[in-house]
């Protein structure tokens, strides 16, 4: 049986902060999902994407909770945006931000299933992004 807490530790260390992208074809099995597709390559495009707006990044491990082919991590991380981050354009601003990731195991130890959440309304903030609520009523239009 692998120990699921210690792959999902791995996982952290080895691909998202060493940039160790042969471990996510050692740990991530075919069907997990990923950006835009499923296995090791999609999970790593969603990385590489995060990497190219954000260099430096860095996830610490704050918490982890294991049960049966379950792992639970919160996470903080940090980094500068030197890159695109959706439509925000580079900014030269260090970011600070917490999260959750949610991973299931197959039977064979490989992650198949990946959900965060993350604080992405405080990302946005520090990054300078002015987010305002919808107008009330909607966008509708006035019917003339």
């Amino acid at each position: 049986m692998t120990d699921v807490e210690a792959a999902a530790r791995r996982f952290i260390a080895d691909v998202w902060n060493a940039r160790r992208e042969e471990s996510a074809y050692e740990l991530v099995g075919p069907e997990c999902p990923g950006l835009g597709g499923t296995g090791p390559e999609a999970t790593l495009a969603w990385h590489r994407e995060r990497r190219a707006a954000f260099p430096d990044l860095r996830y610490k491990i704050v918490d982890v909770v294991a049960a049966g082919d379950r792992v639970a991590v919160h996470w903080r991380a940090a980094g500068t945006q030197a890159g695109r981050f959706g439509p925000v354009p580079p900014t030269g601003q260090v970011v600070s931000y917490s999260g959750a990731s949610f991973l299931r195991f197959d039977e064979a130890g490989l992650i198949i299933d990946v959900w965060s959440c993350n604080e992405l309304f405080q990302l946005l903030q520090q990054l300078g992004v002015e987010l305002l609520p919808p107008a009330p009523g909607g966008v509708r239009g006035t019917g003339a």
